[in-house]
């Protein structure tokens, strides 16, 4: 039976114990650059939305075609972007039926 690469220290406290990333360092959990919560989106207006979706939309089109020409370095932020866009499209949405409602 083959033992792991690397087992974490017994003296770690920071809760993460099983985590062999964290090498008794406290972990700081970071917002990801870009990244949209829904309740940010749920507060802006109307147009603020279609001015986010609209730049979304640019970016996603910039990433696509830096992945084409073979330029493109952080492939994970194209999946972000497809999300914000998700996110965006979603409250735009919601926001429509609670007007359609009313």
């Amino acid at each position: 039976m083959r033992e792991p690469a690397y087992t974490a220290p017994s003296s770690i406290s920071t809760g993460n114990q099983g985590d062999p990333f964290t090498r008794g360092s406290p972990v700081t959990l970071l917002k990801r650059t870009g990244d949209m919560n829904a309740q940010e989106l749920r507060n802006k207006s109307l147009d603020q939305l279609r001015e986010d979706l609209v730049a979304l939309k640019k970016e996603a089109f910039n990433l696509r075609f830096q992945q084409a020409t073979g330029q493109l370095e952080s492939t994970a932020r194209m999946k972000t972007v497809r999300r914000d866009v998700a996110r965006v499209k979603t409250v735009l949405n919601e926001k429509a039926a609670a007007a359609a409602a009313e």
